[in-house]
């Protein structure tokens, strides 16, 4: 076929892939929107808790426990629900699984109290796995030619979901309280339902797998490739100094010397945007010159851009306002790169296992995510902001480390 015209009743499969042409740029923004908002919601409550402790009365301790479940979750979401986009048609899970994070937020949004915002949390991030089941989807429907670039695409829809949606959340907590967040949150992911009901194909399924046979093999993929290890490995080392980072910023804003609020700790997130738009960069040149390259040099970006902010305490505020404003930048970049150029080298190994090998890999990943954010409040609370900065680089060496032996 030289285009295609996808509506909800079309069917996808991924065998007719490398022969279609590309793919509308209305369906790849639909799939790039849909997984930003998705995965934004994950993140919401980061710049907000300063905000949210005091208005519930909840102890730093018992609130940081709020980014800690929702990234559990999202891990054990990924684990346990992602591989059935292989058993099932993709467009009903992705549409189900809005359905409940809707539902999700506006209980958090309603929570009277710790308890039930917990609960919320958790659910949260199950089901914003809707978006490691979009990310598969585009892979399944981009040609082979293009499929760097389509994903890349989907990614930066998806990053930048996790780096606006600091920006967005800290500023309306500020002005407007954090309920009203979670209350907007709820809103874009019920038209997000909408938007993928009319605008998504149908996907058929890859296997018929039993349900305890599907996550049996996820053990059988990860025994059988090796660049599958490598990848998880890697990029899960990079996640841990990643969201140690994240989940402490806002500490350091309130702190001494900066003594700033919600809106300022998310806005550094607009520095993390603008790395973020090197995503689809990143899947060209892995297309055209290898994934592993891109690897190697996403890594290496990550570790100097953690590195520089040693430099932070010979400098007077401002500067260290701009020094994490470039590192952010950095890392951000380094960090989505090295996810592109991985999530090719994982794609490539089997198209009928991709959900599966998804899971996988942002199961590695978000396993970094959630110990990066308990290990940054663990050290952050005993050491200080700069044994942060020491883990994240020493976390960022690793996984560079990883991508250099063979």
């Amino acid at each position: 076929m030289s285009s295609i015209q996808l509506t909800h009743d079309r069917v996808a499969s991924a065998a007719p892939a490398a022969e279609r042409g590309r793919l509308p740029g209305s369906l790849v923004l639909l799939l790039a929107a849909s997984a930003g908002l998705s995965v934004a919601s994950l993140y919401y409550s980061q710049p907000m808790l300063g905000v949210l402790g005091s208005d519930i009365g909840a102890s730093a301790g018992a609130v940081g426990l709020v980014p800690t479940l929702t990234q559990l979750g999202y891990a054990l979401g990924i684990l346990l629900l992602a591989p059935l986009g292989d058993r099932f048609d993709r467009r009903r899970i992705i549409l189900i699984k809005a359905a409940v994070l809707c539902a999700a937020l506006l209980a958090a949004a309603t929570a009277p109290g710790i308890g039930l915002l917990l609960v919320a949390s958790l659910v949260i991030g199950l089901a914003a796995t809707m978006a490691q089941d979009i990310v598969p989807a585009a892979a399944t429907l981009a040609p082979d030619a293009h499929r760097g670039k389509v994903v890349g695409t989907v990614m930066t829809g998806l990053l930048l979901g996790i780096l606006l949606s600091r920006v967005l959340s800290g500023f309306v907590a500020e002005h407007y309280g954090w309920r009203t967040m979670f209350m907007l949150a709820a809103g874009s992911l019920a038209l997000t339902g909408v938007a993928a009901w009319r605008g998504l194909p149908r996907f058929r399924p890859s296997t018929q797998m039993r349900y305890g046979a599907l996550l049996a093999s996820l053990a059988t993929l990860w025994r059988q490739h090796g660049a599958l290890r490598r990848a998880t490995l890697a990029q899960g080392l990079l996640a841990i100094g990643f969201s140690a980072f994240w989940s402490t910023l806002a500490l350091l804003m309130h702190g001494e010397p900066f003594h700033m609020g919600s809106a300022a700790a998310g806005a550094f997130g607009l520095a993390g945007a603008a790395g973020s738009l090197a995503a689809p960069l990143a899947g060209r040149v892995a297309d055209r010159k290898g994934p592993e390259l891109v690897t190697r040099l996403g890594a290496a970006i990550f570790v100097v851009s953690f590195a520089a902010l040693a430099l932070a305490p010979m400098l007077d505020t401002h500067a260290q306002l701009a020094l994490l404003a470039l590192s952010a930048l950095g890392f951000d970049l380094g960090f989505q790169g090295t996810l592109i150029a991985h999530q090719t080298i994982v794609y490539g190994i089997d198209p009928g296992a991709r959900s599966r090998l998804n899971a996988v890999l942002f199961t590695g990943m978000f396993i970094g995510m959630a110990g990066g954010s308990a290990l940054g409040a663990l050290v952050f609370a005993h050491w200080g902001w700069m044994a942060v900065v020491l883990l994240a680089t020493v976390s960022g060496l690793a996984g560079l480390f990883v991508r250099m032996v063979k």
